[in-house]
């Protein structure tokens, strides 16, 4: 707390018992109470620490994971501990636990979740001959153990931190290296990475292991603002950069809004103003990077000593050419050009880079990347005497080149810091300085950072917070990564605001089988594979989604009595209609690709944050802009008409009728089946199939061939069906 904010609490204080004793004609009583204030904590008074309340301490989102005993509730039900909890609650409410769903909607429930993808009818016939007790155990391994299982789970994530291809706003320039982010995604997931260790590499991969190329890519994480290319105030864009990415580490990691507080205390939660700037700190050296070295401290350090002793030998000489060479190359600046950025802006991009603070550094380079220079067309620009004593300075330069290090390997599109000192960290309009920090309620010291060897250039900042965010202790990082792996197993979260723990969210529905769960994950070496696998073995998840008591007792499913009605999410519709009719690209990984004339998967698709895909758009795609810790899901007339009516999805029905009538050549009842199995993971009733012969003999005579024309028609009759769109 501030001391003008501690003075007016104090005064408030006073002003209750008696205020009227203090005042005195002439006298300020604010300035009084200032004084009173500052007294206070000389002596030794805390104001910081009495802004928290045992209320605000007792919530249930900062107290310490508790070790909760599985209770003895549910038997003859009960598969594995979760079910327990859930029968307890059952129990408590007078509800039965609706009956399980027949393997065919398990089969389709569970693929889906997993994958993304329907299940392929060699796996369904596979699963239903399967009737050892262990058959949905191995299925779900084996969902596990796909490819496809980590293209799914990215999706997820990369929603969280606003993945895009490209940087937003009116420009919306292509960002050429963004999908490297992506593939690490996948490929943590697919590997089973632990997700302490996936959070530190995003954080601070540079700065803990900087040899290995996947920890740099993960550091991507803290570029995927959006950015606009023609912003003259580079110091406020640099400030609001700072505060997107602090902003996003709250909500992904934390399942805070911290942004509430980055103008004033928090009004709801115990997030004092000093918080927010404190928790920014560890990022206030953050340095875009196009292009970094990676390279283990060995490496770096043998470079970096082989590199500063040629810097030194031509310090002088690399003077005097950026003294010719730079007012001629900003004068012909190409873009926007570099006469509209301010004095002080102008000084810091004129400075030779290892000539500047971290600070010009940041902002020197933010702005260069609004204009461009030419220096392959100095030779030509360059005139008599200059010319002639340009090219004496170039040749000499050029013979230490032997005394220039090999370059290391490069990855490019990253961060690092921008120097081992960083810059301060200030409240606004106070302009208190703000040391690195974590929220005050849960660590009120200041951070504990250990300088990283001096190759790396860095601060150790990131380091500090990685870990802080992924010690075991810290109460929120487990229960909110267990939470949102639940909201994506039964369709909410145990707490249903899984990016917000704080006040104005609600509190868990469960909160021991919450606590559980994230002792357990931790206990599992924090394994997502092992959360998966607990969540979708449970006789809680394998339920029926029909349970007439529980739809009126509890229409919300808040007891979890029935499985939830799903509608597919828009990369499911696309991936399932491409699946479905026998078109879809399961190329793995690379750089994406554009929506329109392509059957790769959706993840693997082009995210132009201003160009988005018509089809999944219908069906609440993101906008890539914001976080987003669960999708909408809207129900419009414009999502029928797109089905019914769109090129796109016609071409997949005709797809599909062609698909059936190669595999099944003039057996329309083999065809119909075929058909339900693949879109619906269903075989169709007597009546369904009576009715979809009758339908193909009725349009048979209008299309041309007849029969594929009419099977075309029925397909695109199921893909329009709820049975495809939702999950049982």
């Amino acid at each position: 707390m501030s001391l003008k904010a501690a003075a007016q609490a104090l005064g408030q204080a006073l002003g209750q018992v008696g205020g009227w004793f203090f005042m005195n004609k002439g006298g300020s009583f604010a300035a009084m109470i200032q004084r009173l204030a500052l007294f206070w904590m000389l002596l030794g008074g805390s104001v910081f620490a009495a802004e928290f309340t045992q209320a605000d301490r007792e919530w249930w989102a900062f107290r310490p994971v508790r070790q909760v005993v599985v209770p003895a509730a549910g038997a003859g039900w009960a598969l594995n501990g979760i079910d327990r909890f859930i029968a307890r609650k059952l129990a408590a409410h007078g509800l039965p636990p609706a009956a399980a769903a027949d393997r065919r909607t398990l089969i389709r429930r569970v693929s889906f979740d997993l994958t993304g993808l329907p299940p392929t009818r060699a796996q369904i016939a596979a699963f239903l001959r399967d009737d050892s007790p262990g058959a949905y155990g191995r299925l779900v391994d084996r969902l596990l153990e796909s490819p496809r299982y980590g293209e799914r789970q990215a999706t997820l994530w990369l929603d969280l931190v606003r993945y895009a291809d490209s940087d937003g706003y009116k420009s919306d320039h292509y960002r050429p290296e963004a999908w490297r982010y992506r593939d690490y995604v996948i490929r943590s997931f697919n590997t089973d990475k632990p997700y302490g260790r996936f959070v530190r590499e995003q954080l601070a991969g540079d700065e803990i292991d900087p040899g290995n190329r996947d920890s740099l890519i993960a550091t991507m994480f803290l570029r995927h603002w959006i950015y606009e290319y023609n912003q003259r105030d580079v110091e406020t864009q640099w400030r609001e950069i700072l505060a997107d990415v602090t902003n996003v580490t709250g909500d992904v990691l934390l399942g805070l809004g911290l942004q509430c507080a980055q103008c004033h205390d928090h009004k709801f939660d115990p997030i004092p103003q000093r918080d927010y700037y404190r928790m920014q700190a560890f990022f206030a050296p953050l340095l875009p990077r196009d292009s970094m070295p990676v390279g283990t401290v060995a490496q770096r350090t043998r470079f970096f000593k082989r590199h500063q002793a040629w810097a030194t030998a031509t310090a002088d000489l690399r003077r005097q050419l950026h003294a010719i060479e730079q007012p001629i190359l900003l004068e012909r600046a190409t873009g926007e050009g570099f006469d509209k950025f301010i004095d002080k802006i102008k000084t810091m991009i004129r400075k030779r880079p290892e000539d500047r603070t971290a600070y010009e550094r940041q902002i020197a380079e933010l702005s260069e990347r609004q204009f461009g220079v030419e220096p392959a067309k100095l030779p030509e620009r360059l005139t008599g005497v200059t010319k002639a004593e340009w090219e004496r300075l170039r040749a000499e330069l050029k013979a230490f080149g032997a005394q220039m290090p090999e370059p290391l390997p490069q990855v490019k599109f990253v961060v690092s810091d921008a120097g081992p000192v960083a810059p301060a960290t200030r409240l606004p309009k106070k302009g208190d300085a703000v040391e690195p920090g974590f929220l005050s309620l849960l660590d009120p010291g200041p951070a504990r950072i250990t300088p990283p060897p001096a190759a790396l250039r860095s601060t150790g900042r990131r380091t500090a917070l990685a870990r802080w965010i992924t010690d075991p202790d810290n109460p929120l990082t487990i229960r909110v990564m267990v939470n949102r792996l639940w909201q994506q197993h039964f369709g909410r979260g145990l707490a249903a605001n899984a990016s917000d723990f704080g006040k104005l969210g609600e509190p868990p529905t469960h909160p021991e089988l919450l606590d559980w769960l994230a002792g357990r994950f931790v206990a599992d070496g924090w394994s997502l594979k092992k959360m998966h696998r607990l969540m979708v073995t449970s006789a809680a998840y394998r339920q029926a989604s029909a349970n007439g008591l529980s739809e009126q007792a509890d229409p919300a499913n808040t007891w979890l009595a029935r499985a939830p009605i799903r509608r597919l999410a828009a990369e499911q519709v696309r991936d399932g209609l491409l699946a479905v009719s026998g078109e879809l690209d399961l190329e793995s990984g690379g750089e994406g690709v554009a929506s329109a004339g392509s059957n790769r998967r959706s993840v693997y698709r082009r995210v132009m944050r201003n160009s988005p895909d018509e089809v999944m758009q219908t069906f609440d795609l993101p906008d890539h802009i914001s976080h987003m810790p669960q999708r909408n899901v809207t129900t419009t007339a414009t999502q029928s008409l797109l089905l019914l009516n769109s090129e796109w999805t016609r071409q997949r029905a005709t797809a599909l009728a062609k698909r059936l009538a190669k595999r099944h050549p003039g057996d329309a009842a083999a065809q119909v089946a075929a058909a339900h199995e693949l879109a619906f993971g269903q075989a169709p009733l007597s009546s369904q199939l009576n009715d979809a012969l009758a339908f193909l003999d009725a349009c048979g005579a209008a299309g041309e061939p007849p029969a594929l024309a009419a099977l075309a028609e029925y397909c695109h009759v199921l893909m329009n069906a709820n049975a495809f769109l939702y999950v049982d």
